[in-house]
């Protein structure tokens, strides 16, 4: 399963419940290597990322039934799926 959809507003919600700025300070690669323990978790956190984005409240207060770990795995998916799209961008 892949973050689909509008990104900005998954940016958005994570920004507005304070998950960004820690990401944003730690060490991703240890992060990512205890992400299979959240595998489970963390798909379904990108289903409720895909199937909300249109409520920003619903969104949010779906997100806010994680916890802090499968949250964060969202906004690093978010940032890489950012990153994957500029890139294209800069290539056409």
């Amino acid at each position: 399963m892949y973050l689909q959809g509008n990104l900005q507003a998954v940016f958005d919600a994570l920004y507005h419940m304070g998950v960004i700025d820690p990401v944003l300070k730690m060490d991703w690669n240890q992060a990512l290597d205890q992400m299979p323990s959240y595998a489970d978790e963390f798909f379904q956190v990108l289903s409720v990322a895909n199937t909300c984005q249109d409520d920003m409240e619903e969104l949010v207060c779906n997100l806010k039934k994680f916890g802090q770990q499968s949250l964060s795995y969202l906004a690093m998916e978010v940032a890489r799926e950012y990153a994957d799209y500029h890139s294209r961008e800069t290539l056409h």
